[in-house]
């Protein structure tokens, strides 16, 4: 339904006053806010039809207003003017990415540090979850006569390692035909065909060397499971704490960000958008009915990488969380793509 032209400006106003004070919002106010010739007895009536139709609550007693869920969908999705980012703040975020830029892990921490302080909100930064992803390097390295890491990256942004320890000393001959074996049987292949049943054909294909293959290539093989599980990274839980919406039930929402099942399954609702906004109800959980989640999607090579986002209460300033979320998306889009290049 599309409201007239007052009634959107009416709603506006008192959506951008109450995030900007969190109290609700009067018709004194919107007689001196807006350019509109009309009476306050008008006003009122407008924002008393505003209210049958479900666009804005009323607290209590006060004649004030407060947007509804489905005021800030409505603000949301036609009336928001953004706010973009200045140059300096571009230069901020890019600058601060780049400190992490080659290290995929490294750099969707930082961003979700910044998301975390920029923001005030819980952010989340999940790593690539493409299973679709190939082998694009496997790299040995010897950290002991026994003991070696093994890195695994892939073509999708992900870097994996793990720790191997060997039945027999480690020798040269041994690491030329470990890459050897992985130039010709694990490059360009993808990563969840790499399990139990494909590590035991090949290490009963090494004949002598089996004893002392196999323990590299079954770390190889743990380390590439780990590789299509999503990790989900948080920073600022405690932020939660400083917003007196979540007062009634900040455990259950602290409870609920440690439920690394849910929250993939709320991140993933909106997964076929670029960016998402999911206001109260319109998340998949009860503990998420008065919070926000804006989720923007990154990309690498223009496949679908994983998430950044927020989650805080529904009086969010969209107009400016919006485009600085996109652009931390376009940010790591671009470092991670880049990366992978090299």
């Amino acid at each position: 339904m599309e409201l007239g032209k007052r009634k959107e400006m009416i709603l506006a106003a008192i959506v951008e006053q109450y995030i900007k004070t969190g109290e609700p919002v009067g018709s004194k106010f919107l007689m001196t806010a807006l350019p509109l010739s009309v009476s306050s007895a008008t006003i009122r009536n407008e924002m008393s039809e505003l209210a049958e139709l479900g666009y804005l609550d009323q607290p209590h007693t006060s004649a004030g207003r407060i947007p509804s869920q489905k005021g800030y969908r409505y603000y949301i999705d036609r009336l928001m003017s953004r706010s973009e980012l200045t140059a300096e703040e571009r230069e901020t975020v890019r600058s601060e990415l780049e400190q992490c830029a080659g290290n995929p892990e490294k750099l969707l921490v930082k961003a979700g540090e910044l998301l975390a302080r920029f923001t005030g909100c819980t952010a989340i930064a999940t790593t690539p979850t493409d299973e679709g992803a190939t082998v694009r390097r496997v790299e040995i390295v010897p950290v002991g006569t026994r003991i070696a890491m093994i890195v695994l990256m892939t073509s999708s942004g992900i870097l994996k390692n793990g720790v191997c320890r060997t039945d027999v000393p480690l020798t040269a001959d041994m690491i030329e035909n470990f890459h050897a074996i992985v130039d010709s049987t694990f490059l360009g292949r993808p990563v969840t065909d790499i399990g139990t049943v494909m590590i035991q054909t090949l290490v009963a294909s090494l004949g002598a060397n089996a004893l002392a293959m196999s323990p590299l290539f079954v770390t190889l093989a743990d380390i590439a499971a780990q590789a299509v599980q999503a990790q989900i990274h948080l920073e600022g839980a405690q932020n939660l704490l400083h917003h007196r919406e979540f007062t009634d039930n900040v455990f259950d929402m602290m409870q609920f960000l440690n439920e690394d099942d849910k929250l993939g399954r709320a991140l993933a609702a909106g997964k076929s958008n670029p960016l998402s906004v999911s206001i109260g109800s319109e998340n998949l959980f009860r503990q998420m009915e008065n919070t926000s989640m804006i989720v923007g999607r990154y990309r690498i090579h223009g496949h679908n990488g994983g998430a950044l986002g927020i989650i805080g209460p529904t009086r969010l300033d969209y107009a400016k969380l919006i485009p600085r979320i996109e652009y931390l998306t376009e940010v790591v889009s671009k470092m991670l793509t880049d990366t992978f290049e090299e």
